[in-house]
């Protein structure tokens, strides 16, 4: 499994991410390529501990069981739910959002382990380093799948 604490890994997902084309047109869901790209950002702030989110009655009562499935080997699957704060109804410009995207993958690679949050996930609860990771990648790969890169 691909893991963004290695710089190999961390430039081929940027790699996907530049590839990507302002026209690209989902294969599953709703939202645009410069959704997608700002929808992706949230997750890598959470882990960053930059966006600071609190744990809602159904992820603390659901949490870990959907935690324990996510972080098997399969893929992320179409049709998961999406958090509220992760939503991006609004348009946006495609290639600041790239920029931003690009930027925080980056940085994840840079500050490595140390540079994860010590709070627990908004929705999974307590994550360690390679769960972090992990859900990272899945979710990444998920949407870069989603647009065909």
């Amino acid at each position: 499994m691909s893991s963004l604490f290695q710089p190999a890994d961390s430039a081929a997902f940027v790699q996907r991410i530049e590839s990507l084309q302002p026209e690209a047109k989902a294969q599953w869901g709703k939202m645009s390529a410069a959704q997608m790209l700002a929808h992706c950002q949230a997750p890598l702030r959470v882990a960053a501990g930059e966006l600071k989110l609190k744990r809602g009655l159904i992820g603390i009562l659901f949490g870990g069981l959907a935690k324990k499935k996510l972080v098997g080997p399969q893929p992320f699957g179409r049709g998961l739910p999406t958090a509220p704060q992760f939503l991006v109804r609004d348009a946006r410009d495609f290639g600041a959002e790239r920029k931003k995207l690009v930027a925080l993958v980056q940085e994840f690679t840079r500050r490595g382990p140390a540079g994860l949050t010590r709070d627990p996930h908004p929705f999974f609860g307590p994550l360690d380093t390679a769960e972090w990771d992990l859900l990272q990648v899945k979710h990444l790969d998920h949407h870069l799948r989603q647009f065909g890169v």
